[in-house]
This record gives C-alpha cells, sequence and structure tokens, in this order.
C-alpha cells in the first residue's frame, strides 16, 4: 500500500511545513524540497503492506493520497510519486470503496451504487496519474493507447512494469465497474495491450501479478476476447511464482471464472485455499491478504446469488 504510516507520517507533516514556508521564496526551493519528500514517500518501507489492521490504513490513506497530489502540483514529473499515488488510489478504491460496495449491497442497494461509483471514479484518478507516469519515457502513449494499442504498449520498456501494471490495474477496474459505458468498454484493448505487454517483458513481476491480470481479461465472453481455459493457465502460473503464498490468485480465479463458469465445487475450493494462507508467511504482503480473505469470506457467504444450481453437497452430507 501507499508507504505513509506512523513516524512517516509525523516526518511528512513536519516536512509539508518546510515545503509552506518555503513557498515565499523560489521555485526552485519549493521543487527540492517536493522532491526530497516526494522521494521519501515513494522510496520508503511500505508500512501499510505489514500492517495487519486494515481499518488503520483505510483511514490514514486518504490523507497519504491528498499529500501525494499536493506534492504533484510542485513536482508533477516525479515518477516515484506517479507510481506511489495510481498505486494508492487504486489499492484504496478496491479494499475499502468497492468492497464496501459489495458488503452493504443486500441491504441498501442504492448506497452501494453510490460507493462503485465513487470507486469508479478512484480508479480513473489512478489510472490518470499511471498515465502521466508512463508518458514520461513515452510521450503521448495515453492517446496512442486509445487509437492504436498494440503499437503503444510496445513501446514501454522493462523499466516501466510496474507503472504499466498499476496504470494496467487501475483502467481495468475502472472498466469493470462501468460495464455500461460505451466510453469505457471501447478501452479495453489498451487495458489488454498494457498487461500482454507486461507479461512479455516481466512475467513474473510482483510474484504474478501480471498472471492475476490476465485471469480477470480471460474472465470476459469470447465475444470480448476471453477464455476460461487460458484464465486456468494464468491462475496455475500466478500461483508457481507466488508460492503459493498470497491469496490474491485463488479469490481472483473465484469470483472470475468459477462464476462465470458456474463451477460451484471450485468456487468454494479457491476460497477456502485463500483463507488458508498464512498472512505471516508474507508479512510484505499481510495486509493485502486479510483483506482478501475478508472478499473470501463475503464471496462464501453470498454463494447461492452467484450460482443458479443449488448447493448439494450440504444435503448430501446429512443422508
Amino acid at each position: 500500500m501507499v508507504p505513509q504510516g506512523g513516524t512517516l507520517v509525523r516526518r511528512t507533516l513536519a516536512l509539508l511545513v518546510i515545503v509552506l514556508a518555503a513557498s515565499s521564496t523560489s521555485c526552485s526551493v519549493r521543487r527540492m524540497v517536493a522532491n526530497g519528500i516526494g522521494n521519501a514517500i515513494s522510496s520508503g518501507p511500505d508500512v501499510f503492506g505489514s500492517d495487519n489492521d486494515p481499518e488503520l490504513v483505510r483511514d490514514a490513506l486518504p490523507f497519504g493520497l491528498k499529500t501525494m497530489e499536493s506534492l504533484l502540483l510542485t513536482v508533477p514529473k516525479h515518477r516515484g510519486l506517479l507510481l506511489t499515488t495510481c498505486k494508492g488510489f487504486t489499492e484504496y478504491a478496491a479494499a475499502f470503496v468497492q468492497m464496501e460496495a459489495d458488503r452493504i449491497e443486500p441491504g441498501d442497494y442504492a448506497a452501494a451504487n453510490e460507493m462503485r461509483e465513487r470507486a469508479l471514479k478512484l480508479y480513473l484518478r489512478g489510472r490518470d496519474y499511471g498515465l502521466r507516469g508512463l508518458a514520461l519515457r513515452n510521450r503521448g502513449i495515453g492517446t496512442q493507447l486509445q487509437l492504436d494499442p498494440k503499437v503503444a504498449a510496445a513501446r514501454i520498456g522493462v523499466k516501466d512494469v510496474p507503472m504499466l501494471y498499476w496504470t494496467a490495474a487501475a483502467w481495468g477496474s475502472a472498466i469493470s465497474l462501468g460495464k455500461d459505458r460505451a466510453d469505457l468498454l471501447a478501452d479495453l484493448p489498451a487495458v489488454r495491450a498494457l498487461v500482454e505487454r507486461g507479461l512479455a517483458l516481466d512475467e513474473g513481476y510482483d510474484a504474478g501479478a501480471i498472471h492475476e491480470a490476465m485471469i480477470i481479461l480471460e474472465a470476459l465472453p469470447p465475444a470480448m476476447g476471453g477464455s476460461p481455459d487460458s484464465a486456468r493457465l494464468h491462475f496455475e502460473r500466478a500461483v508457481a511464482l507466488s508460492k503459493g503464498a498470497r491469496a490474491s490468485p485463488y479469490v481472483t480465479m473465484a469470483q472470475s471464472v468459477s462464476v462465470l463458469t458456474q463451477n460451484r465445487a471450485e468456487f468454494d475450493r479457491l476460497l477456502h485455499q485463500a483463507l488458508a494462507v498464512d498472512p505471516d508467511r508474507d508479512p510484505t504482503q499481510r495486509l493485502a491478504t486479510l483483506v482478501l480473505q475478508r472478499r473470501a469470506r463475503m464471496l462464501l457467504q453470498r454463494e447461492d446469488d452467484l450460482f443458479l444450481e443449488p448447493d448439494t453437497t450440504k444435503s448430501e452430507e446429512h443422508r
């Protein structure tokens, strides 16, 4: 998650005071100070990712995101800040806005829709920061991705794989929430081109995260380029690259492909595998594991709404 928290937040506040004090001096001084803060934020330890308290992180993240946006007004081409801001908005929207919308939907459909609209806007905000980051080495790539996605994506080099991945994650997440918006659906080829380019450059990035993105793309209807068989291959590769230490491949596969193919037994098995992952096995992924395990429990609770056929296994157990 966004690398702020505890001592780092206090340090950032102190540095922001310096920024304000420097605002009455030269622009070069403001840029120097802002660059220093940006470097500390974007390259410091990821204290949020290892946290075991999702609510604490949820409450702290907005401050961090607005801090980074403020800094980018002074240093708009800071690559590290652009990446961290893109990632931060994407993760915040997914873990704390969209998931909350899914949780409350059975009891308050209207409120859930409002939260999904908010999540969509946050994803687009993250995407725009990611595109700005990609444009630093690939001028005009945002427009070219919409006009000629494959040619545009081919311009991206291995140094930009993290920016590529988070831009695609934000963009793809927005599309998934805006399926009734033709303008967003028209961008799907751009997202696929980015993800496929990422695989070609570094398939092992972040322990198979790009393969997880491909699971979602391959869970689309065949008319939109999806293939459940291909999704399963990407799932197997994601699990292998993560060495089974991450809950995300199991949850992604269950809520996308298992639901699409109405494979209830697979759905149950995958989500229970996600719940079996020890959050402390990879401390850097502790927060992500806890959040995804919450989603796994929520999906299991809503299982009857996701599958047309009833669950016969429980009744068979009592015979």
